[in-house]
C-alpha cells in the first residue's frame, strides 16, 4: 500500500489524548494529497475545495481615496488602498455601488450593513439570511464546523445570520477559539453560549497529544512534505505560545494595585487590543481553513458604528467621523484616516496569513475568496451611496487584480457573484430593487 493510501488522502487526522479526552487534529494539504500540478486530489481527481469568508469593518473608507481612476488590471493603488499594496494582484475593487432604500426608514448604520451582507433592506433586521449563512449550506455542510464567526474588539456583534432570529454570534476570545478548534471539547459554532477551559492549554500543549502519531506520519512522507509538516506543526507551536502568555500572570509590580474582573485576552474598544486578537485569529482561521474543519469563516474587525478608539482618548472612530474637520492639505480627516489605515493593515495580516499556506504550486489565500463588508460609503453623513465593496484571494475561482465600476448597481451584485463562483444555485439575491440577476461578468472564469 503506498503512502498516499495509507494516508488515506485529505481527510487523515491525527488522534491523541490530553487530559483523558480523545482529540484529532487535521492535516494541511500534503503534496502526497495532490496531484503534480497541487491542483487537485492526487486520489480523486477532484479540485480543491473552495472556500468563502468576510471581513466586516464598520464606517466604509474616505470617497474618493480608495477607488481607483484606471478600470480593469493594473490599477493604480490609492491612498486607502496602501495597506494591501502588495496584495493588489488578489483584490478586485469594485466601486460605484449604493444601497436602495425603497421607501424604508434608515436605521442609521444597520440598514447599510444588514444590506451589503444580507441582499436587502428588511423592515425589521436580520429577516433573511446573510451571504456567508447561503454560501455555507453549499459548502459547509460536510466539515466539522458550519462556519466560524469571530470578532476583534470583544463583542459578539455579528452579520452572519441564517434567519431573523439565528444570528451567528462571533467568539471574541482567541483562547476560547482555539479550544474550540484545537482542544477536546468540540461544541457547536452556532451556539449562543461557549464557556472554554483556558486551563487545557496552559497545562499542556495540545499537540503534545500527537507526538507519537506524528512520528509515525512522519516516517510515511516524503523529504517535501516533511519539510511542510515541520513547519505546520511549528506555527501552530508559536500561536500556542503567544495564547499560553495571556493566559499567565504578570510579574508583580510594586506601583500596581490590584484590577479585578481581568478577562484572559484583553478584549474591548482599544484599538491596540483589535489588532492583537485580529493577528491571533488571522493564524487561528488559516490553520481552520487549511485543516478542513471549516470552509466558511467570517471576521469583524469593527462593528458598524466602528467604537473602537485608541487607548489615550475616549473620543471614537465613529465621533471622529462626524466631528473631525477635513484637512484642507490632504483633503480628509486625518484621524478617521488612521483608523481606515489601522483596518486595512489588520487586513493585510490575515491575507499574508492565508497566503502563507502553500497548497502545491499555489496558497490558501487563491483557493477561498473574500467579500468585503461595511455599513457606510461616507460615514459623515451616513451615506449609502459609493459603498467600498472588495473581493479578496480566489484566484482558482474568479479572476483577480481588477477594478470594476458598477455605476450606481446595487451592493447585492457582489454577493450574487460570488455565490454563483462558488456554485451555490441561485439566478438571483436580494429583496425590492437591491434584487439582482446580474452578476459582475468580468470577473467570472
Amino acid at each position: 500500500m503506498s503512502a498516499t493510501s495509507r494516508l488515506a488522502s485529505r481527510r487523515r487526522v491525527l488522534k491523541g489524548m490530553l487530559g483523558g479526552s480523545a482529540v484529532t487534529l487535521g492535516l494541511p494539504f500534503l503534496d502526497g494529497f495532490l496531484n503534480e500540478n497541487g491542483t487537485a486530489l492526487a486520489a480523486s481527481g477532484q479540485a480543491l475545495p473552495a472556500c468563502f469568508g468576510t471581513w466586516f469593518q464598520g464606517l466604509g473608507l474616505n470617497p474618493g481615496y480608495w477607488e481607483p481612476k484606471k478600470v480593469g488590471a493594473d490599477y493604480e493603488v490609492t491612498h486607502q488602498l496602501k495597506p494591501l499594496a502588495k496584495f493588489r494582484d488578489k483584490i478586485n475593487v469594485y466601486s460605484g455601488m449604493r444601497v436602495f432604500l425603497d421607501g424604508h426608514a434608515p436605521k442609521v448604520h444597520a440598514t447599510g450593513a444588514i444590506a451589503v451582507m444580507g441582499g436587502g433592506i428588511p423592515e425589521e433586521p436580520n429577516a433573511f439570511p446573510s451571504v456567508d449563512s447561503l454560501v455555507a449550506d453549499h459548502i459547509g455542510t460536510r466539515t466539522r464546523f458550519r462556519s466560524l464567526e469571530v470578532s476583534c474588539s470583544g463583542s459578539r456583534e455579528s452579520y452572519s445570520r441564517r434567519s431573523r432570529s439565528a444570528i451567528n454570534p462571533t467568539e471574541p476570545d482567541p483562547v476560547a477559539m482555539y479550544t474550540r478548534i484545537f482542544g477536546p471539547d468540540f461544541q457547536d459554532p452556532n451556539a449562543a453560549e461557549f464557556t472554554p477551559d483556558p486551563a487545557i492549554m496552559a497545562r499542556k500543549s495540545v499537540l503534545s497529544a500527537f507526538k507519537e502519531e506524528r512520528q509515525g506520519l512522519l516516517k510515511e512522507l516524503g523529504s517535501s512534505d516533511k519539510a511542510r509538516i515541520d513547519e505546520y506543526f511549528t506555527a501552530l507551536r508559536e500561536l500556542e505560545g503567544k495564547l499560553e502568555l495571556e493566559l499567565q500572570k504578570p510579574a508583580p509590580m510594586a506601583a500596581c494595585t490590584k484590577a479585578e474582573g481581568i478577562d484572559t485576552i484583553p478584549r474591548g474598544l482599544v484599538v491596540d487590543d483589535c489588532v492583537k486578537n485580529a493577528k491571533l485569529f488571522s493564524k487561528l482561521v488559516a490553520h481552520a481553513l487549511a485543516c478542513g474543519q471549516s470552509r466558511v469563516v467570517n471576521m469583524v474587525f469593527c462593528g458598524a458604528g466602528g467604537d473602537i478608539r485608541r487607548a489615550a482618548s475616549p473620543v471614537t472612530f465613529h465621533i471622529h467621523t462626524h466631528e473631525e474637520p477635513v484637512d484642507p492639505a490632504v483633503g480628509y480627516q486625518p484621524n478617521v484616516d488612521w483608523f481606515m489605515e489601522t483596518c486595512l493593515t489588520s487586513l493585510a495580516g490575515y491575507l499574508g496569513d492565508l497566503a502563507a499556506i502553500k497548497e502545491g504550486d499555489k496558497t490558501l489565500l487563491d483557493r477561498i475568496v473574500i467579500m468585503f463588508g461595511t455599513d457606510t460609503g461616507f460615514a459623515k453623513f451616513h451615506s449609502l451611496e459609493n459603498i467600498p465593496m472588495f473581493t479578496f484571494g480566489g484566484s482558482s475561482i474568479i479572476k483577480t487584480g481588477l477594478h470594476v465600476p458598477c455605476n450606481g448597481d446595487t451592493t447585492s451584485r457582489v454577493g450574487l457573484t460570488v455565490q454563483q463562483a462558488l456554485g451555490v444555485p441561485t439566478s438571483n439575491w436580494g429583496t425590492e430593487s437591491n434584487r439582482t440577476a446580474k452578476t459582475i461578468t468580468e470577473v467570472m472564469i
